[in-house]
């Protein structure tokens, strides 16, 4: 019977968590590359998890106690329902509105770090708070002025950015380990 030993199982799952950086960074750069296609993508899957919250608070309601709880738990339920059966036949309205939801959520997110930065700004290394909170402003500011047409690659770009360094990342603590555990062996 074949023994495992210790660096050989730490190889098996770094070699495994190597692949899975590796397809994030080949999926995020043709995320990249067709950014409207990738945000169609998450705009579809966004919708089948709606659409899987309304299946979820229907059964619940089904399980509430009281005449009048049961009634609001099947209305939301049958909202959520309606929701998502809407935007999977409707992708496209779900990626504007993805996208406005997006730059929303960027502006307010560059507010609140700019008013962080003033909080905490004799804190050493403050000074990235700043930064951060005005490009994020910026990047709220240009998808909402060039909304709706900023649906065709905000999502999809930021997606993809996102798998890339996730994948990058993935992969150096992955080859990291790899070492740590060769020089353990």
């Amino acid at each position: 019977m074949a023994q495992n030993i210790p660096s050989d199982i730490v190889r098996q799952a770094s070699t495994l968590s190597i692949v899975w950086g590796v397809l994030l960074i080949v999926f995020g750069m043709l995320a990249v590359a067709s950014p409207f296609f990738a945000a169609v993508a998450v705009s579809v899957v966004i919708a089948w998890l709606i659409l899987l919250a309304g299946v979820v608070h229907l059964m619940l309601a089904f399980r509430a106690h009281g005449a009048g709880s049961m009634i609001w738990k099947v209305l939301v339920g049958l909202a959520y329902l309606f929701f998502g059966v809407y935007l999977i036949l409707h992708p496209v309205l779900g990626v504007a509105s993805l996208t406005l939801l997006l730059a929303s959520l960027f502006l307010i997110e560059g507010v609140l770090d700019i008013i962080l930065f003033f909080q905490m700004r004799s804190l050493g290394g403050s000074s990235w708070v700043l930064v951060d909170g005005i490009i994020t402003l910026l990047l709220g500011l240009m998808i909402y002025l060039q909304w709706p047409s900023s649906s065709a690659w905000a999502i999809g770009t930021l997606v993809g950015v996102s798998m890339i360094i996730s994948g990058v990342t993935q992969v150096m603590l992955s080859l990291a380990v790899r070492k740590a555990a060769a020089v353990i062996a």
